[in-house]
């Protein structure tokens, strides 16, 4: 059985032992990683005891073999947007209506109007969609699986300009992005 639990263990920002830990009555977090991988069976008991440790439902622990999810598929560090070396599920907060395939961005460092442990949703465009991008900060492709982001203030036919969010970043220029995905959500732990 495919299930979420990694996934949503990590964007809770829990080690193993931190779940083994919340589960009662206590396990081990070698068994919270048997679980995991699915090398152990995960019962509707299991299922139960951890839901109830991640503090979520039972049922988002559990996604089909062909999962239409959205992807975390890239993080902000301290050298700016950078690709994950293994895109992994995001758990969406909200359905949101509209066009366009969701992605998911992980603050990792804080960086101009964002802070460490925000996570940002944006919805890919094509690029007959860029000019309404202006003003809005969006994550672009870039050659050999890195990305950029930024706020949009210039497109000049195929070349678009981001501005890198905080202080005194200078502008990053690409010709010709396959696509741009415009951030629509801001999720922030309170």
């Amino acid at each position: 059985m495919i299930n979420r639990i990694r996934d949503i263990r990590r964007q809770k920002g829990f080690t193993l032992a931190d779940v083994a830990a919340r589960c009662r009555p206590e396990t081990t977090a070698q068994t919270i990683g048997r679980l995991e991988t699915g090398t152990r069976n995960l019962s509707l008991v299991w299922m139960n005891r951890i839901a109830a440790a991640l503090e979520v439902e039972p049922e988002l622990l559990l996604r089909g073999a062909a999962s239409a999810e959205p992807q975390l598929i890239a993080r902000i560090g301290e050298a700016g947007a950078e690709a994950l070396s293994t895109p992994r599920d995001a758990i969406l907060p909200t359905a949101l209506g509209g066009d366009g395939a969701l992605v998911a961005l992980a603050v990792e460092v804080g960086c101009g109007e964002y802070r460490a442990g925000d996570q940002l949703w944006l919805r890919q465009t094509g690029p007959e969609d860029y000019a309404r991008l202006l003003n809005r900060d969006v994550l672009a492709p870039r050659p050999g699986g890195r990305f950029a982001f930024g706020r949009m203030i210039d497109r000049a036919g195929t070349k678009v300009a981001l501005l890198p969010p905080g202080a005194g970043p200078r502008q990053i220029v690409l010709d010709g992005p396959p696509w741009l995905a415009v951030a629509e959500m801001l999720v922030r732990r309170l």
